[in-house]
């Protein structure tokens, strides 16, 4: 899908102030006549009192099974038409404390609308969501501009949560004392002996740990196999240097945040212990140094057979109803070929097999890393510190922001550790918003995030580096959502760049070929080089499964990530085309909320909530 689709403008309304509206006022008489309006079917009253006519509703599983953003008034009176007999929203409330309640919102002082946070209920669960509403010009009706719905909990399999929780006593356990002790429980527990896991999750990582324990607490049998020896380990192999690019108050992981004195940015190792220790408390059920090697979907009894190995030759048959595809959105290598390659009497290798530049013997040596994104730089900067000459091949421009300043812009006032407001909500808040009208609004973001960055951008242009604002001049946000990449978060190689100690040639169209002692660009110039470094990213996660599983079951599967027509996702957390198998990937924040919705999906089909997710449907010819 081209990104350009979804380059959208922000509506243009009359200005106003807290000054000049009742905000609790307006989104209670709004969310009344919604109610109204869905209690008694009217729905052509959504085009005409209570919508814009260019306006949104995205919507995560609350009207119906699936991730989806609706555009235009005609169009969501045609969408809740169809699913709100099924769903049922209901019992609309405000919220009445916190951050969220109904105020004056101007994003970026572009303009002003009224927002707030909201609950609701359905015929088969409760919800959070997020109006937004400014005055029609002509009527001057306030109507709205964007609504979030979005499925919280299922109604009879509500999380053991807080008064919730488990007594976790013996006799509270089943079969009491006579079931063991807990720890007796849970050695049972991850052998599966007795039992078939009711899901198979591929992958121990961030989007594997998080959707692990989403499930378990729905209280839904999983299993996670991850080919490393021990959890953690996807992080600890990468390379040397490698810390999180991502502030620690945004990067959360489900149910257990981390300890207020957490650095703010996390080692790779450190990051990787803490997997290892959310593993044991969150009580997951993980076999490691286990591979899939095999899997095939019955379709009438919509169960999967699985074979899992063991380099010791331990393997094991296994019978879930649920796969999900967890390793990682950057799990594949994306590894170019080029015309004489095999000539090179160097060394080349991919960015993602990159340990350390210690580990040769590099002072003096050339070396070309191929790639400008986070990787690359960081491998560049990695080189440069062990005496290398290196030299960054870049083929299109590169968003670059700071991370002690542009980064924690990104997240003010959400996620940060001035006063922001808790984790679960700001999930809600964070997500409100279409993924288009997030690009139209990070514009403006961006400006501002440049003006505090201008010696680091100025800089890198005057050393010859392409500097991009992102399609649209939206930055980070649309680039990791369309193409997974093309920006770097600046750690300190870009002061490098801009001294001229790390070089940077620029070749849209790329390399030509290589030769014995260096490569030769598109345009005919060459570069001596001893190292060569791939940092050219990753294969969509459908490569994987194709990869692992066959050509059977990647068929069926859709592409992964990058937007959709409506603006969504493609096939990640959400249906990837082939039943009862999802795709789950991302970074740590993301791998928190949508894990949520992952897991809300899978036992909404185990529970048969789902039209044609039972096999009964299917063999009945009803699905």
């Amino acid at each position: 899908m081209s990104a350009s689709k979804h380059v959208v403008s922000l509506p243009k309304p009359p200005r106003f102030t807290s000054k000049d509206v009742n905000a609790s006022e307006v989104v209670q008489r709004w969310l009344s006549s919604l109610e109204e309006v869905l209690r008694t079917q009217a729905f052509d009253r959504l085009s005409t009192d209570l919508f814009h006519a260019d306006s949104w509703w995205r919507d995560h599983l609350a009207l119906q099974w699936d991730l989806r953003t609706i555009r235009k008034a005609k169009d969501i009176e045609a969408f809740v038409r169809t699913h709100q007999p099924t769903a049922q929203l209901s019992t609309f409330r405000i919220q009445t404390e916190g951050k969220y309640v109904p105020h004056v919102e101007s994003p970026e002082n572009q303009l002003d609308w009224v927002a707030s946070m909201f609950f609701f209920e359905t015929a088969v669960g409760r919800g959070s969501g997020v109006v937004r509403l400014f005055p029609d010009e002509q009527s001057k009706q306030w109507k709205a501009y964007a609504v979030y719905t979005s499925l919280q909990e299922l109604k009879g399999a509500e999380e053991p949560l807080g008064p919730k929780r488990a007594y976790g006593t013996l006799d509270s356990m089943p079969g009491g004392s006579k079931g063991g002790t807990w720890l007796e429980r849970r050695k049972r527990a991850v052998q599966f002996k007795e039992e078939e896991p009711t899901v198979l999750i591929v992958g121990a990582g961030q989007s594997g740990l998080n959707v692990g324990a989403r499930l378990q607490s729905l209280g839904v049998s999983t299993l996670i196999v991850d080919k490393h020896e021990r959890i953690g380990d996807n992080w600890r192999k990468r390379y040397r240097t490698l810390v999180t690019h991502d502030p620690v108050e945004y990067t959360h992981m489900a149910y257990l945040p981390f300890p207020k004195n957490w650095p703010q940015f996390t080692p790779k190792d450190k990051l990787g212990d803490w997997f290892e220790a959310y593993a044991s408390l969150m009580e997951l059920n993980v076999w490691t140094n286990t591979s899939v090697t095999g899997a095939d979907f019955d379709e009438k009894t919509r169960t999967w057979t699985v074979t899992v190995t063991r380099p010791d030759g331990f393997q094991r048959v296994l019978h879930p109803h649920q796969i999900v595809w967890a390793t990682g959105h950057s799990g594949e290598p994306y590894i170019p070929k080029f015309r004489n390659q095999e000539s090179f009497r160097g060394v080349i290798y991919h960015g993602s097999q990159h340990k350390d530049a210690s580990d040769y013997d590099v002072k003096g040596k050339k070396v070309i890393v191929v790639g400008t994104g986070n990787s690359g730089h960081d491998i560049a900067e990695n080189f440069y510190e062990n005496g290398a000459d290196v030299t960054m091949l870049q083929r299109r421009g590169t968003y670059v922001l700071s991370v002690d300043k542009g980064v924690f812009m990104l997240h003010e006032g959400v996620y940060d550790d001035h006063g922001s407001p808790p984790t679960e909500l700001a999930d809600v808040w964070a997500e409100s918003l279409p993924f288009p009208v997030q690009f139209a609004t990070s514009v403006f973001l961006t400006k501002r995030i440049a003006e505090v960055d201008k010696e680091i951008l100025d800089g890198l242009k005057k050393a010859g580096f392409d500097v991009y604002e992102g399609i649209n001049g939206a930055g980070i946000a649309s680039l990791y959502f369309t193409r997974g990449g093309g920006y770097y978060i600046d750690v300190g190689c870009s002061s490098l760049i801009a001294q001229g100690k790390i070089k940077v040639r620029r070749s849209p169209d790329g390399i030509r070929e290589f030769k014995p002692n260096g490569l030769v660009l598109a345009d005919g110039s060459e570069l001596e080089a001893d190292i060569v470094v791939l940092a050219t990213g990753f294969d969509n996660m459908r490569t994987t499964v194709r990869k692992v599983l066959g050509d059977k079951i990647a068929d069926r599967c859709k592409d992964v990530w990058d937007l959709d027509d409506e603006g969504e996702l493609n096939a990640i957390w959400r249906p990837s085309g082939h039943p009862n198998f999802w795709f789950m990937g991302g970074n740590l924040a993301l791998c928190r909320i949508y894990s949520k919705f992952l897991a809300l999906q899978i036992k909404a089909t185990e529970e048969g909530l789902i039209p044609g997710s039972k096999p009964e449907t299917v063999a009945n010819g009803t699905s």
